[in-house]
């Protein structure tokens, strides 16, 4: 069975980007979180990239 990127409908704060990439990736929710956090305040790429995850990234429910 092949992982697949999706957005987390049950652990959402936004739209369940960060935890969808943090169950991808095996790590917990919140360090994604934070260093999303960290991009949007130190380089601000990190609004545009949520952005476009957001819209491109599955939900977990459609598969």
């Amino acid at each position: 069975m092949t992982k697949r990127l999706t957005k987390s409908l049950g652990d959402k704060k936004i739209a369940g980007v960060c935890s969808g990439v943090a169950k991808y990736f095996g790590i917990d929710p919140t360090v994604v979180r934070i260093a999303w956090a960290l991009l949007v305040l130190l380089f601000g790429v990190g609004i545009f990239l949520y952005l476009v995850c957001w819209l491109l990234m599955p939900d977990d429910s459609s598969i």
